[in-house]
């Protein structure tokens, strides 16, 4: 039966008795990890958010009622205990922060009890996630998911302080707003008062923030929730926070240096990791040139190189093709894997398969240095030395070729070499490699559409000296575009933007939009720039990436509190799901039949 608190007063979480004195009273409530009796002393373990303490009852000290109420206590039972901390009488436990100290109970309440849950709480649970996530509320009692979401609270609360610091000021964007097409898939939301209308929930601040630079207030900040209906992924979900930013009377130089302060900030007061700045950087042509991706990760090497020149007239046709096709011949050198099996070989060939790669030769050239390969004996020795020079290959090494169109070569190696990496362990969770990527293309090309699209947004201003190109070679034009990278994850992006009317107008009409399209969609954004637009310029970091990079989680779900699975929906509240007839016909929505 259920007892009040009446009388009770926590005086402390379970593990912050360490702070108290010994022989202190203190009070502390929380749900029930272990109960077990011992040789006439029950010995419970009550956790909470800040940890685990032991407490100790006897009959002695605590009376009959007590200890016979706490002999009936079972595992996740909410309780408050009030009595005396102790150091340990029996044995010290060095994993707890608590592990020398014990309280002796003198009172006991029940404050709740509990069924027996559908799974262990415990750290590192090996249970389906499908059933954690089916009951959330219970997952979420477990130590490593606390841990994660309060660190995810510390670093929300730094940041906030940060940037105020700097001189931001947070600003809150409206979360009904009129949707843009261009990007990924809105959420729509029907308009109960306006007959077959619909706002659009954000995909991000982008407008606003550039509207708030127009209004003078200089520098804007916000946590923003943002939604986007698009497929997941392990790092990516429906909706999602970001830590997003806006600076006027700024270029790349000055957002870079504002975020690297951030970061290095960040990390050292968080964690207590030192990140070295400035931070290392590499254009967009130079990480696809050496990492074979736009977010590589640069804790190991591996980077690809051409042979293309070597092989162009060899007489292996796979790698002579793809060259006169306007492709390349690109590899890898795998250290020490000379010997690796066939059969494996193989699996990394279907591996790249899956990114459209036709396949994948080989070379290994044992300790004697005894060359194997699926394409020597179709190359002069000249040419086999040329490779392995341009390689830097030594015997031990294993070295593997992708011939195709550039895209496939640079996305089946960008992704082979992070699996290999994997396979090998040499991805430490604990290593941080940040990296700007920068110069990214301003506009690619849309076989589907047949025209061009802008790789960020319409609003991304061209690099100076690219803009003689946008008339006769838009392909050619770079963006101020960065994006900041780390262990091979994005963690966030953004630009310089266009503030200047001819050069938007023609930004418009190489995307194909007329006056009227662009005027329709971004009115309001274009009549603000009539009235004295600052240059400007920003980031948004997706706070949940921070957070699982931080924490070394695998996935977001994992920092989130109640996220959402795969196919977008949510195990514990069933989301969606279907609504009131009465509902759909007062925001004028029929559903049809199949």
């Amino acid at each position: 039966m259920a007892e009040s608190m009446l009388g009770l007063k926590r005086s402390h979480r379970c593990a912050e008795v360490v702070d108290a004195k010994i022989g202190d009273p203190v009070c502390v409530m929380g749900w029930v990890a272990k109960n077990r009796v011992k040789g006439g002393i029950i010995f419970l373990d009550l956790r909470d958010r800040s940890g685990i303490v032991q407490i100790i009852f006897e009959e002695e000290t605590c009376g009959k009622e007590i200890f016979e109420k706490a002999a009936k206590i079972r595992a996740e039972f909410c309780i408050a205990v009030s009595g005396v901390l102790e150091n340990r009488k029996g044995a010290e436990n060095e994993d707890l922060a608590t592990g020398k100290l014990e309280i002796i109970a003198k009172e006991l309440r029940i404050l709740s009890e509990a069924e027996t849950p559908p799974f262990p709480i415990e750290e590192d649970s090996k249970t389906k996630e499908e059933l954690r996530l089916k009951h959330r509320y219970l997952d979420l009692r477990r130590p490593d998911l606390q841990r994660n979401i309060m660190l995810r609270s510390k670093i929300a609360t730094f940041t906030r302080e940060y940037l105020a610091k700097e001189g931001f000021l947070e600003i809150e964007t409206p979360t009904l707003i009129k949707s843009s097409p261009e990007g990924a898939r809105d959420y729509l939301v029907p308009s109960r008062v306006h007959k077959g209308e619909f706002y659009a929930l954000p995909q991000s601040p982008q407008l606003f923030k550039q509207l708030l630079m127009c209004a003078g207030y200089d520098r804007y900040f916000q946590l923003a929730r943002c939604y986007r209906d698009e497929d997941l992924r392990a790092d990516r979900q429906p909706e999602f926070t970001q830590i997003d930013m806006e600076l006027s009377f700024v270029d790349v130089e000055d957002v870079l240096a504002v975020n690297e302060g951030l970061i290095s900030s960040l990390f050292k007061s968080v964690l207590g990791v030192d990140i070295p700045t400035p931070i290392q950087r590499l254009t967009w042509q130079e990480a696809m040139d050496r990492f074979g991706s736009d977010k590589p990760d640069l804790r190991f090497g591996m980077e690809l190189k051409n042979i293309s020149d070597i092989v162009s007239d060899s007489g292996f046709s796979v790698f002579a093709t793809a060259v006169a096709n306007g492709g390349s011949v690109r590899g890898i050198k795998v250290g020490g894997q000379a010997a690796m099996p066939r059969k494996k070989i193989d699996a990394l060939t279907e591996f790249v398969k899956t990114y459209e790669a036709k396949g994948l030769a080989y070379l290994a050239i044992d300790a004697e240095g005894n060359i194997k390969s699926s394409f020597a004996k179709f190359l002069e020795e000249d040419k086999l030395k040329s490779i392995m020079e341009r390689m830097e290959a030594k015997p031990g090494d294993l070295l593997l070729f992708v011939a195709d169109k550039n895209s496939v070569v640079f996305a089946s190696l960008g992704a082979l070499r992070c699996e290999i990496a994997s396979q090998l362990g040499l991805l430490k969770k604990d290593e941080f490699k940040f990296l700007w990527v920068t110069d990214f293309p301003l506009l690619e090309w849309s076989e589907e559409d047949e025209r061009f699209k802008a790789v960020h947004h319409p609003f991304t201003m061209p690099v100076d000296e690219d803009l003689q190109y946008l008339d006769t070679d838009p392909g050619r034009v770079r963006a101020k575009a960065y994006d900041i990278v780390l262990n091979g994850t994005e963690l966030g992006g953004g630009s310089v933007r266009i503030h200047q009317a001819d050069i938007q107008r023609k930004m418009f009409e190489i995307l194909g939009l007329s006056e009227e399209t662009a005027r329709e969609r971004f009115g309001y954004l274009l009549e603000a720039f009539k009235y004295g637009v600052p240059p400007h310029a920003g980031l948004a970091y997706g706070l949940d990436r921070v957070v699982m990079l931080m924490v070394g989680a695998d996935s977001i779900r994992d920092v989130i509190a109640f996220p959402k699975v795969k196919d977008a929906s949510c195990l514990m509240t069933e989301a969606p799901d279907r609504v009131d007839e009465e509902q759909l016909k007062e925001l004028h929505i029929e559903i049809s039949k199949e």
